[in-house]
């Protein structure tokens, strides 16, 4: 007695070809994706990206895109100097800390005025700069009210998770 609704045996299930989800876990690497789903004849295929460890593997496999934008040396050479003020500058203030590994930008498309700059009043939960991660742009909001007292990281600038971006007073 077979029941022709009854779901199908999984002996009679089409054979999944490793080479065709290897294919599609491609297509998933080169365009960024975080998943894709195929169906074709009865065969339904997801195939997605764990997004916790993606962050770290999606900023070593696009070092090399960023290579050519530093054409400006002196903002490397900025950096050090930014990394040795933190200590007194946290003193002053608050100290705004990436929440993940991106590229910080410090305004919101190319060309465009920053969203804030040294000096300027702020108020909490406004924009300070955007994190890139992962080609989704993440806004980085004031903790607190009060003056932008210095910004510790240069415009595209690869940024880690903990690090200092911008002290608030």
């Amino acid at each position: 007695m077979s029941n022709p609704k009854a779901p199908a045996d999984p002996v009679e299930a089409p054979a999944i070809d490793a080479r065709l989800v290897r294919k599609i876990a491609d297509i998933l690497k080169d365009t960024g994706l975080s998943e894709i789903e195929v169906e074709h004849a009865g065969l339904k295929i997801r195939v997605a990206r764990e997004l916790t460890a993606a962050p770290v593997n999606y900023v070593q496999a696009t070092a090399p895109a960023y290579a050519p934008a530093p054409a400006a040396a002196p903002a490397p050479a900025a950096a050090p100097a930014a990394e040795a003020a933190p200590a007194p500058a946290a003193a002053r203030g608050d100290t705004v800390k990436s929440p993940m590994v991106g590229t910080a930008y410090l305004s919101p498309q190319p060309g465009a005025d920053a969203f804030v700059k040294v000096g300027d009043t702020v108020a909490a939960g406004q924009t300070l700069l955007i994190v890139e991660a992962m080609k989704t742009m993440n806004p980085i909001s004031a903790p607190k009210a009060g003056k932008i007292v210095e910004i510790l990281i240069a415009d595209a600038q690869p940024v880690e998770f903990g690090e200092p971006l911008v002290v608030i007073e």
